[in-house]
């Protein structure tokens, strides 16, 4: 016999429970045992007024925030519309069946305002990161870093070429992110060489573009990943410019070790991290073993000899060449920190290889950086059974790249300017923490108890 749904909607009374419709394996509850936003009152108690009507529950913000970034909710207004509808969500916001959800406008205003004033999210994010160190997720023995580009909020077609210069006292160009970009300006001047476009609605971001791809303007989210169980331990926001991605390594190792105490013996990365300054930094000044191929264009292509066929004389402090002849310097080096050592034109002019040595210059001369002794370490290392076992953990990086962006749909940020990628970026990567430990350390429920009593 066919049946019939009986139930009614006008009854005045329910008995429901909203802790029993949350299956015990759903994500949000293993993300809820390890998110402690006890001192979230406190840090943000001076930036709010003790007198007018109370605000929205800042916890409440936050807790959302955290479901949106989870689950690649990238719009405010579908967040708000999600929490309305979705069980599991109101259960992890702490909102009951009749609680109302915030309007999106709130987001935006507390964002800008009180939450980034506060530093709010770096302190989240650290808040998250000392608790990944207190379940054991985080040894501290090697860190890998990377950066990944992320589209900025900026169309391509709103860029002016750098040459045509900008009127930045134009009142439509008046916005919060051309603000924060002339502070900075002023502040630190232009970082590296100058960019071919500036984008107008967000000039901070980067005119750069991936190989066979269309240009646009981007961000870089750089991170320092612990290797071993893959855990974001510092993250930091710069523009798609290769020397800022340097800088924020440094920043960001010398910041974890001031706020958790902990120094890598090994950093690993990519050839984008191999130049001399940045292994010398690593090496001498850190005392941080370098897994990182060496940035080095000593090797020729054209069948003619290369700097690796000159012996080099660290007492003498000279290189000898094929044919017994010495290549000397004058002890100053160059504006990029090179030494340049050069053979006597007489020895090359009498010389039976001059043609495979320096066919197109009367004399032979090799550059040396002044931090050759640290390059070297980078290649001794490169020869190492832990070097290969480095290049391997590389990937962890990557994956939370492609995670972030496959997953947490964070392919384009929202927010303009530095903050607002630093504040994405900040949430994302303490989404991804959450993630990680409701996954590793949450213990999976038997069968018979998944389904809701």
């Amino acid at each position: 016999m066919m049946g019939q749904q009986g139930g009614e909607q006008d009854r005045l009374f329910y008995s429901f429970n909203l802790e029993t419709h949350v299956p015990q394996d759903h994500l949000l509850r293993g993300i809820d045992r390890f998110v402690d936003l006890s001192e979230l009152r406190d840090h943000l108690e001076p930036f709010y007024s003790h007198t007018g009507r109370p605000s929205i529950d800042p916890e409440l913000m936050i807790r959302m925030l955290l479901v949106g970034y989870c689950f690649g909710i990238r719009a405010e207004r579908r967040l708000c519309e999600e929490v309305h509808l979705n069980l599991a969500y109101r259960w992890f916001c702490r909102l009951g069946l009749e609680d109302t959800v915030p309007d999106h406008s709130t987001f935006s205003k507390n964002r800008h305002g009180r939450f980034r004033e506060s530093d709010l999210f770096r302190h989240l994010f650290e808040a998250v990161v000392q608790r990944c160190m207190a379940e054991g997720l985080v040894g501290g023995e090697g860190f890998a870093i990377d950066a990944s580009i992320i589209k900025a909020d900026a169309n391509r077609r709103r860029g002016v070429p750098a040459a045509q210069g900008v009127d930045w006292d134009d009142p439509k160009l008046a916005s919060r992110a051309v603000h924060e970009y002339l502070q900075a300006l002023d502040k630190e001047g232009e970082v590296g060489a100058t960019p071919k476009n500036i984008s107008l609605t967000d000039p901070a971001a980067r005119w750069t573009a991936a190989p066979g791809c269309p240009a646009f303007f981007a961000y870089s989210a750089n991170y320092l990943v612990d290797v071993n169980a893959g855990i974001i331990v510092d993250v930091e926001a710069t523009s798609a410019h290769r020397t800022e991605e340097l800088e924020s390594t440094k920043t960001m190792i010398e910041r974890v070790e001031q706020r958790f105490d902990l120094k890598p013996q090994r950093l690993i990365g990519d050839t984008a991290y191999g130049s001399a300054p940045m292994l010398a930094w690593l090496a001498q000044d850190k005392s941080i073993e370098p897994h990182v191929p060496v940035w080095d264009k000593a090797t020729r292509g054209d069948g003619t000899l290369s700097r690796s066929e000159f012996a080099y004389d660290a007492v003498q402090d000279c290189y000898t060449c094929p044919a017994g002849k010495t290549l000397l310097t004058t002890g100053r080096p160059t504006a990029d920190d090179t030494m340049l050592y050069r053979a006597s034109v007489y020895d090359c002019q009498a010389c039976a290889l001059k043609p495979k040595c320096c066919p197109n210059s009367s004399a032979r001369k090799i550059p040396r950086s002044i931090h050759e002794a640290s390059r070297d370490i980078a290649r001794s290392i490169a020869n190492t059974k832990a070097y290969r076992q480095s290049r391997r953990d590389r990937k962890k990086v990557e994956v939370l790249f492609a995670h972030l962006k496959r997953v947490l749909k964070l392919d384009r940020l929202r927010l303009r300017g530095r903050s607002g990628a630093r504040d994405e970026f900040l949430l994302a990567a303490t989404a991804q923490n959450l993630r990680r430990m409701a996954k590793w350390l949450v213990p999976k429920p038997p069968l018979r108890d998944l389904v809701p009593t």
